[in-house]
């Protein structure tokens, strides 16, 4: 059986230093690194997470919803951030024992949700 796991998952930015500094302001990611304006990569912890130019990008590529985790105390914190920095919030779910999922939009209208663990998990 062969393994298989996610490498990274970008987005297709249409202007690269706006969602940068959307993404590094609302979600507080470092930049790893930047070629140009054709990719900006960000330091997570455990995955990656990228702009990309649409030159840069998969032919016909459309976009992905991007699913960040973050204690569940910071769900507050992080959507003022997001807010402040342009995000807009969609909707909230919460799922009971398993945790709160908010959905945003960026300032280019992608679709992105911060997930918070319940803490009994």
């Amino acid at each position: 059986m062969v393994e298989v796991d996610i490498q990274s998952v970008y987005l297709v930015a249409k202007d690269m230093v706006k969602l940068e500094d959307f993404y590094a302001s609302a979600l507080g990611m470092p930049v790893q690194f930047r070629d140009e304006n054709k990719w900006t990569q960000f330091r997570l912890q455990r995955s990656a997470f990228a702009l990309s130019s649409a030159e840069e990008a998969a032919q016909g590529a459309v976009g992905a919803v991007p699913v960040f985790q973050v204690a569940g105390e910071a769900q507050g914190e992080v959507r003022q951030k997001i807010l402040s920095a342009g995000g807009q919030l969609l909707a909230q779910r919460d799922m009971g024992t398993h945790g709160v999922v908010a959905t945003y939009k960026d300032p280019e209208e992608n679709i992105f949700q911060v997930f918070s663990k319940s803490p009994a998990h």
